[in-house]
């Protein structure tokens, strides 16, 4: 493997700096004030370590950042069927997410990241325990996460996310695992109903003398809703870790997903309302799916040293791809990273201060193979190419008390980055006349600036300013309809919002604008799948995230829970020469997802769920538009016994035919047009879950 090289001496100058720093005072954040993690070995529900936080522990950090974030408890979604990562991230705050036709690939967009993006997601930052999931290029594969494998997901919106050094319009989503002190001696889980739908997860959890292990095994198949979109999949989810010393821990990590999907592909308006389960004709002519095979190894190794910090993650990935669609792509990629983390609490000048600064290389290969397809075997090759990325990350990131109750941020991320393509397929001859091989070079500096202000233990208001930056991956650089986009997109954000708690109700609401250069907007060419990408010169995103959760004083027989996720979506062109300030088309200009329930003394909760979306178009010209729904089911769930639980999860039980998620088409001249992925009909699911503690 090549070396990396990089500014890694800008460095030092700020950890010297940060060294040298004074002890905690009295005054110092909330965060800075946490219970020292103590290692045992027992187990501990609620066992925090050096690499793996427990709840309150992340919840109490997470909530230090001058703008949008949260956590979202795996317990809060485990009441119910856990497929996708709609499934787990739909109560997110600001997090618009939707599955392809009932699967594991969904759309899933923060502030307008990967607006039209409906396949192999890009615009976030995807990790694992805080180690990334991502190709080197940016990209990354649903399928690489097991919800049922985390014990709480954070979700940094935005620039919110540079002290993990992500610098994207969308931010990051970080699945925490559980260890082996705070997880179950064994665990079965079973899920199954319409659709063909079965899902099944054993898990086992231990400690011995100062080595904790958590393995867990998870199987999944379902025919679905549609025709042609049986999918299969199974995944090993593992990690390791040894401590030291109470200041000492390492642990390693494992996966491996190996996972088989039909496509039906997309239809049009008219078809859907018609018969949603039909597949598009062509996907079934040429047996269109998507399968990847998926293994890494991962480390994370923490030092800690009063108010000192030390952070180093290394990992490496294998996927192999086999994508028979209009044509059949094949691909081997191996990507690898490192990261070196400094974070120091110290108070500096009497005042609470926390200070972060990491470097993170990384570095992908890809060789890809193109063939005809014929009946979703390859046949004829029509291209072969290397595709290698690379990246450099530098970022630094410090949060000081100004005065008591206020706090200011400030943070500076700088990335290189490279796309090159290697064309290596008989180039300049009959059948290959052109060489698409390119070299580009990609370089943006980001700061962010933001202010917090403790209006009350429990409750604060926030504002920042921020710059983010994103290379195109290859699937907008290469492959594609030329010209595709070459430009990075960049955008400055400004964002103000407020969370807190109190009176039984839980408050997250921010309002942000961005305005973007270059953004990269995926366009269909036509419906059996081949599209390309194109960098729009000055687009706004302007929204509101709101999430209110609460529930009333208890009583002897209960109490009412209930929750709303909402956005507000306001995203257009910026006198565009040719489309004018015309709405930005994929997404829903309002979408919500809220949920009633009534939880009796016992456990046992009943709950009325429901989902809507106004309409939006389809094209950049907005000349045609899919529907607005509204979807609801009802849930229940309880305990048998102590260990043992029970959920049944009844979904869209007015059998409503709706759009989940379309493509993007430049101009459909107002006609309906092959775009539409119909979501899921009536179904019903159950489920049991038994936990030997």
């Amino acid at each position: 493997m090549s070396r990396f090289h990089g500014p890694a001496w800008v460095l030092l100058p700020l950890c010297a700096a940060a060294a040298h720093a004074q002890s905690p005072s009295p005054q110092a954040p909330r965060e800075t004030e946490l219970a020292p993690v103590v290692v045992t070995s027992r187990k501990n529900p609620d066992q925090s370590t050096l690499t793996q936080p427990d709840l309150p522990t992340a919840r109490a950090r997470i909530e230090q950042t001058p703008g949008g974030v949260g956590v979202v408890d795996a317990a809060s979604y485990r009441s119910g069927r856990v497929a996708t990562l709609t499934d787990a991230l739909g109560g997110a705050t600001g997090v618009y997410v939707q599955p392809r036709f009932g699967a594991e690939e969904s759309r899933v967009s923060i502030r307008g990241s990967g607006l039209q993006r409906t396949f192999h997601g890009r615009g976030l930052k995807l990790m694992q325990d805080g180690v990334p999931l991502n190709l080197a290029d940016g990209s990354f594969d649903f399928q690489a996460v097991e919800p049922l494998s985390a014990r709480y997901v954070e979700v940094w919106r935005g620039a919110n996310a540079l002290q993990y050094g992500a610098a994207n319009l969308g931010g990051a989503v970080n699945f925490v695992s559980p260890n082996g002190y705070n997880a179950d001696d064994l665990r079965l889980r079973v899920e199954g109903g319409s659709f063909g739908y079965a899902r099944a997860q054993l898990s086992t959890g231990g400690v011995t003398d100062r080595l904790d292990h958590y393995v867990a095994l998870t199987g999944f198949r379902q025919d679905g809703h549609r025709d042609h979109a049986r999918q299969e999949t199974g995944r090993l989810s593992a990690n390791l870790g040894f401590t030291f010393t109470p200041q000492a821990e390492t642990r390693f990590y494992f996966g491996h997903v190996d996972s088989r999907s039909d496509l039906p592909g997309s239809i049009t308006r008219g078809q859907l309302e018609q018969d949603p389960r039909q597949a598009q004709a062509g996907n079934v002519t040429l047996d269109q799916e998507r399968n990847i095979r998926w293994t890494r190894l991962s480390n994370k190794t923490v030092l800690q040293d009063g108010t000192h910090r030390f952070e180093g993650f290394a990992y490496v990935s294998d996927k192999r791809l086999n994508h028979p669609i209009f044509q059949v792509i094949d691909q081997q990629s191996l990507d690898a990273g490192l990261e070196l983390r400094y974070v120091n609490s110290a108070a500096v000048g009497g005042r609470g201060n926390r200070l972060t600064v990491g470097i993170a290389p990384s570095r992908g290969v890809t060789d890809e193979d193109r063939h005809t397809n014929v009946g979703g075997a390859a046949a004829v090759r029509t291209n072969q190419s290397r595709q290698t990325a690379s990246n450099l990350e530098v970022y630094a990131e410090n949060q000081h008390e100004i005065v008591p109750q206020w706090a200011l941020v400030a943070g500076l991320q700088h990335v290189r980055a490279s796309r090159r393509l290697e064309d290596q397929y008989v180039a300049g001859t009959t059948a290959d006349p052109v060489d698409e091989g390119f070299s580009r070079r990609y370089e943006g500096t980001n700061p962010k600036l933001g202010l917090r202000h403790d209006l009350s233990p429990d409750a604060q208001v926030f504002a920042n300013l921020s710059r983010s930056f994103e290379p195109p991956t290859f699937g907008e650089l290469a492959g594609g309809v030329r010209p595709v986009a070459n430009a990075a997109q960049r955008a400055d954000t400004f964002e103000v919002g407020t969370r807190g708690r109190g009176r039984g109700v839980n408050w997250d609401v921010v309002f942000y604008e961005s305005h973007v250069q270059d953004e990269l907007l995926q366009i269909a060419l036509n419906s059996a799948g081949a599209s390309t990408t194109v960098n729009a010169p000055r687009t706004l995103h302007r929204g509101i995230e709101l999430g209110l959760s609460g529930e009333s004083p208890r009583q002897p027989t209960g109490r009412v829970e209930w929750r709303l996720n909402a956005l507000w979506n306001h995203f257009r062109f910026r006198n565009d020469p040719t489309y004018g300030d015309n709405r930005l088309p994929g997404v829903p200009r309002y979408f919500a997802r809220a949920q009633a329930a009534y939880r009796f003394s016992a456990g046992t909760l009943l709950a009325v769920h429901t989902e809507g979306a106004t309409g939006y178009p389809i094209d950049f010209s907005n000349s045609f538009a899919a529907k607005r729904y509204a979807i609801w089911g009802l849930r229940a769930s309880g305990d048998v016994r102590r260990g043992l639980s029970w959920f049944v999860d009844g979904r869209n039980l007015s059998d409503r035919r709706y759009a989940a998620t379309t493509g993007v088409v430049r101009d459909a001249g107002g006609r309906d047009t092959a775009q539409f992925l119909p979501g899921d009909g009536r179904s019903l699911f159950v489920g049991l879950d038994w936990a030997l503690r």
